[in-house]
C-alpha cells in the first residue's frame, strides 16, 4: 500500500485545521450558509434528507485495517444525531412502514468511497481530524472537480492482469488533487483505472475510463474512453484513444479536461457532463482533444509527462506483504483438511466456489467478504462488522483490504492454508454468505431513506428481495445476475448497468419503481458495456418484488441448457429480447390493478 509521506499528512493536519476553522467561524455567524456550503462540501460533508452525511475518500479502494479501526470508531462514536433529528426521522419512516433507520453505521458506495450519514456538523472537525490520523479525508469526494479515482479490487493481484494500475491511479491522486484547472468545472468529473483483462471497474460508465494495454510491440500504455456516464442520460464511453503511452497520461486527461472546461455547459447542471459535449459534438470534440494535446507535448514541453523514476518510485510501495515472503508453499495437511471440510459443510463448499478466487501467486487466494444479509442493507457495515472485518484483514490478509465495486470488501492477500480458518472466522462475524455473484449480492444506493436527492427508497426493496431469495439452491439455479437498485435518476445504485435495474421514480407523490432489463458494467461475464431497456410501466413498493419474480420464473422457463453450461439470465435475455419479460411482469401489474 502507497504510505504517506512527512508532506502527505502536513497537508492533512492542515486541511483539517483549516475546516475546524470554517465550521467555528460558521457556527458563531462569521461565515453564512452560503459561504460555509462550497468549504464543507470540498471535504465531503454534504447535508441530506434528515442529517449531514459525511463521504470519505478512498483513492482506488485501498484500505489498511488500522484505516478500517477508524472508520469503525467514526461509526461508533459519531454516527449518531441528536435525539430530535433522529425522533423526527424514525417518524417519517413510520408513516411508510419501513424499518429502523441504522446509526452506527458505514456505507459503502458503487465508487470504493464510504459514507457516514448521521454525524452532526458540530462533531464534523473532530471526525476530520481522526481521519487524519490514518490518512484519510473527504477531498475529492463531492463538488464539481475530479473525484476519487477507483479501480479494479482485484489490483495487483490478479491472475489476468497486464499490470498493475495502483502505482498510476496513486500518481494521478497527487496530481488531480488541489489542481487550479480542475477544481472548477462545469459538473463532477469520474476516472476508473483497470489493469486486467476483464473490466472489473466499469471504465467504459465513466468521464475517463483507463485501461492498460500493450500495443503491437509490446510496449505499455492505456485504451481511452471519454464521456460514459449514468444519471438521467446513460451513455457508455467513446474511445479516443486505441493506445495512449502511459507516460502521456496525465498530458492526456489534461486535455480532455481542457476542452471540456472550455465547452462545457454551465448554463443548465443537467446538460453539464462531458457526456453530453462528446456525443453533441462527436469527433470535433475527439478532434478538439487531440490538438490541444499535441499542444500540451509540442509546445509546452509535456508538463505532466511521467518518468520512468518516478513510475518505479511509486510502484516500490505496491509490492506483496513482507508477511508473505515466508510461506511460500502451500501445506498438503492444510489442503486436506480443507478439501474434507468442503464434502462435509455444503456452506463451506459454495463460499469456496462463490467468494473465493485465484490469485496470480499460486499459494494465494482473493476472498470476498459479503455485507449482503437480512435485515442490513446492501454496503452497510456497523462498527462491530468494521471491527471484526478489521482483525480478519490482520490475521489473514497481512493488514490490507479492498472495497468492491458492487459494496463488498476483499481480502487480496489471503495464504491457501488460511482459507478454512478464515471462512471460520467471517462465519462466526456474520460475513461469510456465499451469494458473491448471484441475486442478493445486489447493488444499492442509500435511497430516499436518507438522500434528498431520491424519488424513492431503495433499502425496503432490496430488503425484500433478500427476504424472498434466502434459498441458497434456488439462487444457485438462478445462476449469475447482477440486481442494482437506485432511488432517483441520479443513479448511485448503477440500475443502467444491472442485469435487473429498479429505479426509484415519482408518481404524484408516490413511490414507484421502473424496471429495466439486460444492463452491464462490461465485466466478463457480462460481456460489453451496455444500458438496460425499460420493460413497461412503473411498479408500486409492494410489486416489485413479485415483478422480479415474474421475470426471473420466465427466464427459468427460457433458458436453454447445453452439456454442463446452463444459459444466463442475460444471456437468455439477449437472446429472446424483453417481451416475454415484459409481459410476464405487466400480469403482476394487472392482477394488483384488479384487485384494487
Amino acid at each position: 500500500m502507497y504510505q504517506y509521506d512527512k508532506f502527505d499528512k502536513a497537508f492533512l493536519r492542515n486541511r483539517a485545521a483549516q475546516f475546524r476553522d470554517q465550521l467555528e467561524r460558521w457556527q458563531d455567524g462569521r461565515l453564512s450558509e452560503d459561504q460555509f456550503r462550497p468549504l464543507r462540501l470540498q471535504n465531503g460533508w454534504y447535508v441530506q434528507r434528515h442529517a449531514p452525511m459525511l463521504r470519505v475518500a478512498v483513492p482506488y479502494g485501498e484500505l489498511s485495517s488500522a484505516q478500517l479501526r477508524v472508520l469503525a470508531r467514526v461509526a461508533r462514536e459519531y454516527d449518531e444525531p441528536e435525539a430530535d433529528v433522529y425522533r423526527r426521522a424514525l417518524d417519517a419512516q413510520r408513516k411508510l412502514g419501513t424499518l429502523r433507520l441504522p446509526t452506527h453505521h458505514a456505507h459503502f458506495t458503487t465508487r470504493t468511497n464510504v459514507q457516514f450519514n448521521w454525524i452532526p456538523l458540530a462533531k464534523a472537525a473532530d471526525v476530520m481530524d481522526l481521519l487524519a490520523t490514518v490518512d484519510m479525508h473527504g477531498i475529492q469526494t463531492s463538488g464539481n472537480c475530479i473525484r476519487n479515482i477507483s479501480a479494479d479490487e482485484r489490483a495487483g493481484v490478479a491472475p489476468d492482469e497486464i499490470a498493475d494500475p495502483r502505482p498510476f491511479a496513486e500518481i494521478m491522486r497527487q496530481w488531480t488533487t488541489l489542481h487550479p484547472e480542475f477544481a472548477y468545472l462545469p459538473r463532477k468529473f469520474k476516472i476508473a483505472i483497470t489493469g486486467a483483462n476483464e473490466d472489473r471497474a466499469a471504465t467504459e460508465w465513466h468521464d475517463v475510463g483507463l485501461r492498460l494495454t500493450h500495443d503491437e510491440r509490446g510496449a505499455l500504455g492505456f485504451r481511452v474512453t471519454v464521456g460514459g456516464g449514468m444519471g438521467r442520460t446513460p451513455v457508455i464511453g467513446t474511445l479516443l484513444r486505441e493506445f495512449l503511452p502511459w507516460q502521456h497520461v496525465m498530458n492526456y486527461i489534461e486535455a480532455v479536461v481542457r476542452v471540456y472546461n472550455q465547452y462545457g455547459r454551465r448554463d443548465n447542471k443537467y446538460k453539464a457532463r462531458i457526456k453530453i459535449l462528446v456525443k453533441a459534438e462527436g469527433q470535433r470534440y475527439i478532434d478538439d482533444v487531440e490538438n490541444e494535446f499535441r499542444q500540451i507535448v509540442d509546445h509546452d514541453g509535456g508538463p505532466h509527462t511521467i518518468p520512468d523514476s518516478e513510475l518505479e518510485r511509486v510502484r516500490a510501495y505496491f509490492v506483496p506483504p513482507e508477511k508473505l515472503a515466508a510461506r511460500k508453499q502451500q501445506d498438503p495437511l492444510a489442503a486436506a483438511a480443507l478439501h474434507d471440510a468442503a464434502l462435509r459443510l455444503p456452506r463451506l463448499a459454495r463460499w469456496l466456489d462463490r467468494n473465493v478466487a485465484a490469485h496470480r501467486d499460486p499459494v494465494l487466494r482473493i476472498v470476498t467478504l459479503s455485507f449482503k444479509r437480512m435485515l442490513q442493507a446492501p454496503g452497510d457495515a456497523s462498527a462491530d462488522q468494521l471491527e471484526r472485518v478489521a482483525d480478519l484483514v490482520e490475521r489473514f490478509s497481512a493488514g490490507e483490504a479492498r472495497v468492491t465495486h458492487t459494496q463488498n470488501i476483499v481480502l487480496p492477500w489471503v495464504h491457501a492454508d488460511d482459507l478454512l480458518p478464515l471462512w471460520r472466522a467471517a462465519r462466526d462475524a456474520g460475513l461469510a454468505s456465499a451469494n458473491v455473484g448471484l441475486l442478493t449480492d445486489m447493488i444499492a444506493c442509500p435511497g430516499g431513506d436518507f438522500c434528498a436527492l431520491a424519488n424513492a427508497r431503495s433499502i425496503p426493496v432490496a430488503q425484500a428481495i433478500t427476504e424472498r431469495y434466502q434459498d441458497l439452491d434456488e439462487l444457485e439455479d438462478i445462476g449469475a445476475i447482477d440486481l442494482h437498485i437506485s432511488g432517483c435518476v441520479n443513479s448511485c445504485g448503477h440500475h443502467h448497468s444491472g442485469h435487473i435495474g429498479i429505479l426509484g421514480v415519482d408518481k404524484d407523490g408516490s413511490e414507484w419503481y421502473q424496471v429495466t432489463l439486460g444492463g452491464s458494467d462490461g465485466s466478463a461475464a457480462s460481456g460489453a458495456a451496455q444500458a438496460g431497456k425499460v420493460i413497461g410501466p412503473s411498479f408500486s413498493a409492494d410489486e416489485v418484488t413479485e415483478a422480479v419474480d415474474a421475470i426471473l420464473r420466465t427466464y427459468l422457463t427460457l433458458r436453454t441448457n447445453a452439456g454442463a453450461h446452463s444459459e444466463t439470465f442475460l444471456e437468455t435475455v439477449r437472446r429472446v429480447g424483453i417481451e416475454p419479460f415484459r409481459l410476464a411482469a405487466s400480469r403482476v401489474r394487472s392482477v394488483s390493478e384488479a384487485a384494487a
